[in-house]
This record gives structure tokens, C-alpha cells and sequence, in this order.
């Protein structure tokens, strides 16, 4: 009996490395009065799921959603990662995820805002948030990558915030049909 092939969507995107080889020379922004930011000391695999899901869901974010539950577990409870979540009037509105693996650099693996606080208007300010606590842990350096599938003010704000770009890679992503991503037309080969 031959294995079933499981069926994929080709998607196309432009993936920008970036880095920042020191702290800005000044704190960033404050957030806005009832906006918060909150290292999970424990960040539960359904938690990260619904923060995951929901701020990466219209940006084909899908190499998580194949992890299984032990496998998330293990990385969520991994010394070197960190989980942040901002929230906006004790409401959940985005995350980060700050990953030392690489020590002395910090990467922000993961930085997004869910699609109810997008265009808020302190999308910067909690980006400003994420690179601070990078280097408030000792870093040396802080990585980041993007992609054309990201929010298209996603580039612009790491470039503005101080990284600057590394290389570009094309890659081509076979994401998993059963996924159910919506993947827009534009970014499908």
C-alpha cells in the first residue's frame, strides 16, 4: 500500500532577515493608558494556539499549527523562549515571542497584533516594547525575519525601529491544505 500524499498549497514569498547589532539609543514609545504587556511565566499550549491562530491567521503563519501538543509543549516550556502578551483593557490583542537559543543574540520569533487592534496605533510602541526587553536580557544583537505573506507595514516598522536587512531569500512554501488557511491569490505559485 503507497502513502497518501497529502495535498499542499504552494505559496510564494520573499522572506527579508533582518538584524540590530545594538540597543536603540533610546527607549521606545510608552504604551497608551490601558494597554499592558505581560511575560507569560507559563503560557499553556491552548493559549498559544488561540494567540498563534488568531494573530497569524491572515498571514499564512503555519508552521506551529504543525507541531503537536507535545511537541508545542515542550518548545513553550524551552528555557530560551519567552512569551508576551499584550493586552489592551484586559483584553488579549497580540504577542511576541523572544527566543535566546542564539545567545548572546535575541530573535523575535514570532510578533503580531490580533485583527481587532490592528491599526490601533501602538503597533510600534509594542514593537519598541519587544526589542527593549531583548536587550534589557543582556543581547548583544536582536534577529527578526519577515515576508511578503506579513502585514505590509511589517517591513517598514522593523526598518524604522532600528534592523536593518541581512539578505532576502524567495522560498516556496508547501502549506498543508487540512490547515484551512485562507491564502490569498497573489501568493500562490
Amino acid at each position: 500500500m503507497s502513502p497518501t500524499l497529502e495535498r499542499t498549497i504552494a505559496v510564494g514569498v520573499t522572506v527579508t532577515f533582518l538584524r540590530m547589532d545594538q540597543a536603540p539609543g533610546e527607549r521606545g514609545p510608552a504604551l497608551p493608558e490601558g494597554v499592558a504587556v505581560e511575560r507569560l511565566p507559563w503560557c499553556s499550549v491552548a493559549q498559544y494556539r488561540r494567540l498563534y491562530d488568531t494573530v497569524g491567521g491572515p498571514y499564512v503563519w503555519w508552521l506551529r499549527r504543525l507541531l503537536s501538543d507535545k511537541e508545542l509543549g515542550m518548545l513553550l516550556r524551552h528555557p530560551a523562549v519567552s512569551i508576551h502578551v499584550l493586552s489592551v483593557n484586559g483584553v488579549e490583542g497580540g504577542f511576541y515571542e523572544l527566543d535566546t537559543s542564539h545567545w548572546p543574540a535575541v530573535n523575535l520569533s514570532y510578533f503580531g497584533l490580533m485583527p481587532h487592534t490592528v491599526g490601533s496605533g501602538f503597533g510600534f510602541a509594542f514593537l519598541r516594547h519587544a526589542i527593549d526587553a531583548g536587550f534589557a536580557m543582556g543581547a548583544k544583537a536582536m534577529t527578526v525575519n519577515t515576508c511578503t505573506a506579513d502585514h505590509p507595514r511589517a517591513l517598514p516598522a522593523y526598518l524604522k525601529a532600528g534592523f536593518r536587512p541581512v539578505r532576502e531569500a524567495r522560498e516556496i512554501w508547501d502549506v498543508p491544505a487540512r490547515l484551512g488557511l485562507v491564502i490569498p491569490e497573489w501568493l500562490q505559485v
